[in-house]
């Protein structure tokens, strides 16, 4: 059996607390337009994808090679429209961990206010059965 399935899973409960920030400087290709909306602001997806790299941050080398985190939800509201050239602050907090499951507060803000705020949910997982697991889906 290899080394990577038979790892402990690492545990996070000292990491409560602990936050990450990532600065995005909003683009073209982060546009609503870029996804079938006729509007030129920040497209809600973008945002949430940031939220949940950002997430990831916050974990920064604690995992290990035979782990990874999925995401599994998100209970954000997008709040306020951000044009493109502006600089956004995206900050998540991770708030609890619960064996694999990990929550983290998420907050973004523009130079002027904050434009999503939430909680984001994801999975700590094995890397190598989840490989397995895709590879079996034919992918």
């Amino acid at each position: 059996m290899s080394e990577m399935l038979t790892a402990p899973r690492p545990v996070f409960d000292s990491l409560v607390g602990t936050c990450a920030t990532r600065r995005h400087v909003v683009g073209p290709r982060d546009l609503a337009t870029a996804w079938d909306n006729d509007v030129e602001v920040l497209a809600t997806p973008v945002l949430l994808w940031l939220s949940e790299v950002t997430a990831m941050d916050v974990l920064g080398d604690h995992l290990g090679a035979a782990w990874m985190t999925v995401g599994l939800n998100h209970d954000s509201a997008h709040v306020a429209p951000t044009p493109a050239g502006e600089e956004i602050t995206v900050t998540a907090t991770l708030t609890e961990a619960d064996g694999k499951l990990l929550t983290f507060a998420v907050e973004a803000r523009d130079s002027e206010a904050v434009i999503l705020r939430g909680m984001h949910g994801r999975a700590v997982i094995n890397r190598e059965k989840f490989l397995t697991k895709l590879a079996e889906r034919g992918a």
